[in-house]
């Protein structure tokens, strides 16, 4: 009879990926992943069945997290400008208080190893993010636009805030300030 799980050591695998990839990149291997767990190498795989499904349940736990952060206390009744800029706030302060969740997060994203069900399952945690940009911009210069596009725009604008967030740490909130009102003007128009 097999031993139940443990959500710990599930945990504990996910967490220790999270740094093995920042500190070595996707090709890290799995052994170095469990050692960092405090586990060893063959209990990696009594949780996941491959490296690949271990990447996949990281993004996917790193992205719910992002989203439940940057969604947190979102007030339904405040105009979409509010709602946009609180959930970006949140979104950045996250960031910047996760960086090596934020560095993994890029790696995963870039990889080939997430499937395409993961990710559209990662985007369904941002989907009150989605349908409050996409009624956003409804009137606004991008609305002709795909809203892949304006995801895509959205992240570029949001790690730079994000990195001058970092560099410039004692201007965090204006910069912050700065990235929102650039990622508006896209989705809203000025």
């Amino acid at each position: 009879m097999a031993r139940p799980k443990s959500d710990d050591k599930r945990s504990a695998l996910l967490q220790a990926a999270a740094r093995v990839v920042d500190a070595h990149g996707l090709g890290a291997p799995t052994a170095l992943i469990a050692r960092e767990a405090g586990l060893a190498n063959g209990t990696l795989f009594n949780y996941f069945a491959t490296k690949t499904e271990l990447f996949n349940q990281l993004y996917l736990e790193i992205k719910k997290e992002m989203a439940a952060a940057a969604q947190g206390d979102l007030a339904e009744e405040a105009e979409p400008r509010e709602q946009i800029r609180h959930v970006w706030t949140r979104w950045m302060r996250w960031a910047v208080a996760h960086p090596e969740k934020r560095r993994t997060m890029a790696q995963l994203a870039a990889s080939e190893e997430i499937t395409p069900a993961t990710r559209d399952e990662g985007a369904r945690a941002f989907a009150r993010v989605g349908a409050l940009i996409e009624r956003t911009r409804a009137q606004g210069p991008m609305r002709d636009a795909p809203m892949e596009f304006i995801a895509e725009i959205t992240d570029a604008i949001a790690g730079a805030t994000m990195d001058a967030m970092v560099r410039d740490s004692g201007h965090a909130d204006e910069r912050c300030q700065a990235g929102f009102e650039a990622l508006w003007r896209v989705v809203h128009g000025p």
